[in-house]
């Protein structure tokens, strides 16, 4: 089972994922065990387990009654994948490039806040791993830890941050000029969350962390937030219900931007980073993604943040179809919601988009088991998609494309999962 003495590992420009299942598969042999079942099914019910109510509630939560995230899994069930054969992929490459970032696979580690409450280290375990995996790492603004040791952890690994935009300029240079000079190098707008949906379970139980003294590190070590502490009087550290309070209304404040404000804030961005890249996540409509490349984005990632925002909303793989139709020549496309493995990955490729983000599976592997569940569970997605390439016949993923999809009609659905993944 995938011959560690194979010739053609040494030929390949990345390494031979495929051989994290042969390391499994031999542990028994050494009184060892394969760390947790990575079935996404599995890996839910085991995070539920290790979570404290509060945890589980606000990682799993859909907005309203998960429609739209029932959508998103229903629209890959539609896609299916026809696999060649005789097709020599023993030196298949798995690589992608995304803004100038050679990387090991087409996939990224997409930004959650608060991680603290799914393990008390917060988002470091994370960038840790995605640096030692040469994938992308997004810091959300809702980050639990300073940009700066976030940073540090993801060593020389590549980096992107995501902006919740504050109705306060000068704090919204003061966390991109922090970004950036912590190598933070692509800026990712998130334009679906002026704040948070109805999630029926976090609202039940007044399931916010922020509100609670949990999570706003990041915002607590800023300096023009600190100079704002001040000046409404309130200490971080007797007061921190009403610190994390106040960091969390400046970012999720339920003000809504509009495009006229967009110009304001690549130039920003731009003159910050000099020149890098400038992304809108949580795109959708075709009239949105043209209105992103008239304003001059170098990228948008189709979200629909996982269905925790807009029940009943287009799945997210639907509306990836009618924007790379419109724009797909015109911009950098990537991908976000509903990825549970390979097969997700390379549907999301053939449909158009050049790069897709994971979130909550590595989310179940950091509440479960730490640093350590992350490496496990991001190994095991590079090690299926490096498989899926093998055995489905494909040499690169410039060759997942259309021609590898049969496609059934959108109102071709599958029995409603039980699971909230």
């Amino acid at each position: 089972m995938s011959d560690p003495n194979n010739p053609n590992i040494n030929k390949r420009s990345t390494s031979q994922y495929a051989l994290y299942q042969r390391e499994n598969f031999w542990k028994p042999n050494t009184g060892e065990v394969p760390l947790f079942n990575t079935e996404p099914g599995k890996l839910e019910e085991l995070a539920k387990q290790k979570l404290t109510e509060a945890g589980w509630y606000y990682a799993s939560s859909n907005a309203g009654q998960s429609y739209t995230h029932l959508a998103n899994r229903q629209a890959f069930f539609r896609h299916r994948i026809t696999p060649r054969q005789l097709v020599d992929t023993n030196v298949r490459d798995t690589t992608a490039t995304i803004f100038g970032h050679k990387v090991t696979a087409p996939i990224g580690f997409a930004p959650i806040g608060i991680n603290k409450i799914y393990n008390k280290d917060g988002e470091l375990p994370v960038a840790k791993i995605a640096n030692e995996l040469n994938l992308p790492y997004t810091l959300s603004t809702a980050g639990s830890n300073p940009i700066e040791k976030v940073a540090e952890a993801n060593g020389q690994g590549p980096r992107f941050y995501q902006l919740y935009m504050p109705h306060d300029d000068e704090l919204t240079i003061s966390l991109l000029t922090r970004a950036f000079n912590s190598g933070f190098d692509v800026c990712m707008l998130t334009t679906d969350t002026w704040q948070l949906a109805w999630r029926h379970d976090d609202v039940s139980t007044g399931n916010y962390a922020f509100y609670h003294g949990v999570g706003a590190d990041l915002g607590l070590s800023d300096p023009i937030f600190q100079k704002r502490l001040a000046e409404a009087g309130i200490d971080p550290v007797k007061q921190p219900n009403e610190a994390g309070a106040m960091w969390i209304d400046n970012v999720w404040h339920g003000r809504a931007w509009s495009w006229e404000k967009m110009p304001w804030l690549i130039k920003t961005w731009k003159k910050i980073s000099g020149g890098r890249p400038f992304c809108l996540k949580g795109i959708q409509s075709v009239e949105d993604a043209k209105r992103a490349v008239q304003i001059g984005c170098d990228g948008i990632v189709v979200s629909n943040h996982a269905g925790r925002q807009v029940d009943g909303a287009i799945a997210s793989l639907d509306a990836l179809e009618n924007i790379v139709a419109a724009v797909g020549d015109k911009t950098y496309i990537m991908y976000d919601s509903g990825i549970r493995g390979a097969a997700d990955v390379a549907k999301a490729l053939a449909l158009g988009a050049k790069f897709v983000w994971v979130g909550r599976l590595w989310v179940w592997g950091l509440s479960i088991m730490g640093e350590a569940g992350v490496r496990h569970v991001m190994k095991s997605l590079l090690a299926d998609f490096d498989i899926f390439m093998n055995v489905a016949g494909f040499q690169n993923i410039e060759q997942i494309d259309k021609t590898a999809l049969e496609s059934y009609p959108k109102s071709y659905a599958m029995i409603a999962e039980k699971s909230k993944l």
